[in-house]
């Protein structure tokens, strides 16, 4: 399918495949290409993605996807009523050695002087009204459980555990609302391009680098440097400090963090967004096998949340010596 419309309406010629990430791309003539199926996508949204992509790669960003025009002109294109685009890619070899924290800081920079008005992707200043609906909607699942329990070891775990993150989520909501009351935002706090969920696995590739914008919103880059934590913090649970450390001085080796930005980012992995995604995983599932492993990390997540909070406690000392006039959550730093 994906070759045919590259052939029929793209006039490329595949030569062959490979996988980078969780997707196949095709290389033709030394470039990459990519099909991606966008029916369930928002026409606003399309075009945003399109100017952030055109800006990017405007930017000097060579490892940046950008979309491909039809033999009719036109981006889009429908076969079968699905609709699907085309994101074309230099041939750029990974490079492991580079600093993660660097090439974000860089990648942010760049981001920073989009000009494009972005609505449909902007989640700037709106994580607390995203994490009040997703908190609301599990405190919902969570009551009729309680009313009605279930013999599932899961929903058991979950009814448990509940409470204890309410109580974080609520001060990571609260901690987001006094940052943005009361510490004046510096220069560097503009919006810029960021990631829906930024990880390491989305720039580490052992063939090609590539950027994809299916990946992208327009926030505050402290988005980004939270989940990279996070997920740092989770990969490498008995030993992250080195790896950490590391990022967070390539990073302000570009741009030093602002005070703003150390308490957005203190916030942000306040909320505990890997229990909310192993909960919310679990019920939209309908495979047994990921139930199943949904089910060990969640047993584990509730095992090791001392641990968390220990990791919480190492970060605000990180961000209390760049900016002494972060507050302390009292339970955790007790």
């Amino acid at each position: 399918m994906s070759e045919d419309i590259l052939r029929n309406y793209f006039n490329i010629q595949p030569e062959r495949s490979i996988k980078i990430g969780d997707m196949i791309h095709y290389l033709a003539q030394g470039s990459v290409y990519s099909t991606v199926q966008v029916t369930q996508w928002e026409q606003e949204a399309l075009i945003e993605l399109y100017e952030m992509s055109e800006h990017m790669a405007k930017m000097g960003d060579k490892k940046v996807s950008t979309f491909v025009a039809a033999n009719n002109g036109k981006y889009l294109i429908t076969l079968n009523e699905q609709d699907y685009v085309v994101l074309h890619n230099h041939y750029v070899r990974s490079s492991a050695r580079r600093n993660k924290g660097r090439q974000l800081a860089k990648f942010h920079e760049r981001g920073s002087y989009l000009q494009a008005p972005i609505t449909q992707l902007n989640r700037e200043g709106q994580w607390k009204e995203f994490w009040i609906t997703r908190l609301e909607q599990m405190e919902k699942v969570w009551s009729g459980l309680v009313r009605e329990p279930s013999e599932e070891r899961f929903e058991q775990l979950f009814v448990e555990s509940f409470p204890y993150y309410l109580g974080i989520c609520e001060n990571a909501i609260q901690y987001v609302k006094d940052t943005e009351l009361d510490v004046p935002r510096s220069h560097s706090d503009q919006r810029t391009i960021c990631h829906q969920n930024f990880r390491e696995s989305l720039w580490d590739s052992k063939t090609s680098v590539i950027r994809n914008p299916f990946d992208w919103v327009v926030d505050h880059k402290a988005r980004d440097i939270a989940e990279w934590v996070r997920e740092c913090y989770f990969r490498y649970q008995r030993s992250y400090q080195p790896e950490l450390l590391r990022f967070l001085e390539g990073y302000q080796s570009i741009v030093p963090l602002s005070r703003f930005s150390w308490r957005l980012i203190y916030a942000r992995l306040l909320f505990p967004l890997h229990y909310f995604t192993c909960v919310e995983n679990y019920f939209l599932t309908s495979s047994e096998a990921s139930k199943k492993q949904l089910e060990e990390r969640l047993s584990r997540l509730i095992r090791d949340a001392r641990d968390y909070e220990q990791f919480l406690r190492y970060f605000f000392h990180i961000a209390s010596h760049h900016t002494r006039e972060l507050p302390p959550v009292e339970w955790i730093n007790h």
